[in-house]
């Protein structure tokens, strides 16, 4: 097939059917298709990792990743492997080598990566979802970008063997859809779940902070939560706080972190201290994964990612326990704040995708209000959706919700029984000219 008819966001095409079954009827993805990012295994293709290099210096995979597997024996159908940013280090979605995929909600805007592929087959119809790792918001970011669903599980909820690893302590397996209900069975299965019946969030809180890093349209995007939230729910489950300073207070390892120059100044301290020790782990991490295949092979790497591999593969082991110390101190602290039923409201990106091939100074303020919000789920672990709140300006608009670590179920029906009203609202929003 032309490739532009598919929006460039496959690797290759085949076919993996799935396996036979008494009852096909009863299985939980029968009949839907969907498309794995070429950083899953598949036994008998190479696993490209999106750089040409690794492709050529890797063998073909001798099984095939867990992940895959269970939701082709729940009866999908996988069609291909998709585009990704090179050894997932980016989130714009751009590939020099193997082009950046069309953006079906804005083909002159970026994708959003590093799972660019998989969420562009989603968004322009090619399968009905697919799968693609969450490190530092590689599902999050696309799926805000392409105006769909993207789930980040918890952390080391859903198994991540036959997946080649980026940075061990914030990788996590997400996935794409369109829909909330198939959303939510693709979680079923690849958390094991059963079905249970949904439960009433006991607080849903709006950190007006978080929402101040939007670049425009933060009160028409708080109205349209809270108007559905108090619809379903009732106005007493809303409440408002400062997240900074919450995070500040019960993070004090954060402290390590804090710039010190005011640099940042009109961000969110503590927030930027948090994506600044992500950084530092992930990149740790990812020296520890690939270092040696980097200064070996030396690969021809795009522009961004090849400053990013490289400041890698230089990084040293200073502050890596003061890291992990954020990571459980975070972790702890939003649990106690969320609670088993409680929801956290956040914009997903703090504003529309970028356009292609802007240059990488001019998106570093984009990139500082980005990583201070991804970071919240990012380093502590505990689970996150992003919902599309249709456009402004013909741009997409994201929402994300985030729940305890483990709350995964909880937030999967949540996302179902709202995401209605929340189109709703929307709608509603749009014709007031809000």
């Amino acid at each position: 097939m032309d490739r532009s008819l598919e929006f460039g966001a496959f690797m290759e095409k085949f076919l993996l059917n799935p396996p036979p079954s008494s009852s096909p009827q009863n299985l939980l993805l029968n009949g839907l298709t969907f498309a794995a990012k070429d950083i899953f295994d598949v036994e008998g293709y190479v696993t490209g990792f999106g750089n040409p290099d690794w492709a050529r210096t890797h063998p073909a995979a001798t099984s095939t990743a867990p992940t895959v597997l269970a939701v082709l024996t729940a009866g999908a159908t996988c069609v291909g492997k998709t585009v990704m940013d090179e050894m997932a280090y980016s989130i714009n979605g751009e590939n020099v080598h193997y082009g950046t995929p069309i953006n079906p909600c804005a083909p002159d805007r970026v994708p959003g990566g590093s799972s660019s592929g998989s969420a562009v087959a989603v968004a322009a119809k090619l399968v009905d979802f697919s799968l693609g790792t969450d490190t530092g918001g590689s599902v999050r970011v696309p799926a805000a970008y392409c105006g769909i669903l993207g789930f980040r599980p918890s952390h080391a909820v859903v198994s991540r063997a036959g997946v080649i690893p980026m940075a061990q302590s914030f990788d996590t397996v997400g996935w794409f859809a369109r829909d909330p209900v198939i959303l939510k069975r693709v979680g079923r299965v690849l958390l094991q779940l059963p079905d249970v019946d949904p439960v009433r969030p006991s607080h849903v809180i709006i950190p007006d902070d978080c929402f101040q890093l939007l670049n425009t349209q933060s009160n028409r995007v708080t109205e349209i939560v809270i108007k559905s939230v108090e619809k379903l729910f009732g106005s007493q489950v809303v409440k408002h706080a400062n997240l900074g300073e919450y995070v500040g207070d019960r993070v004090p390892s954060l402290e390590h972190f804090m710039d010190k120059g005011n640099e940042h100044q009109g961000y969110i301290p503590s927030l930027i201290a948090l994506s600044a020790a992500m950084r530092s782990l992930q990149r740790f991490e990812f020296k520890n994964n690939h270092g040696e295949w980097v200064t070996t092979v030396n690969p021809q790497l795009g522009p961004g990612i090849s400053e990013r591999v490289w400041e890698a593969v230089r990084t040293t082991d200073e502050n890596i326990e003061t890291c992990h110390l954020v990571k459980s101190e975070l972790c702890g602290a939003l649990n106690a704040l969320l609670e088993d039923f409680g929801v956290l409201v956040i914009p997903t990106v703090p504003g529309p995708p970028p356009k292609l091939q802007t240059k990488g100074c001019s998106l570093e303020t984009f990139r500082v209000r980005a990583f201070s919000l991804l970071s919240i789920s990012g380093v502590s672990g505990i689970c996150q959706v992003s919902i599309p709140l249709g456009t402004y300006d013909n741009l997409p608009v994201a929402v994300s919700l985030l729940a305890k670590h483990g709350a995964d179920g909880f937030l999967l029906n949540l996302v179902e029984t709202l995401y209605g009203t929340l189109t709703e609202q929307d709608e509603v929003a749009n014709k007031s000219g809000c």
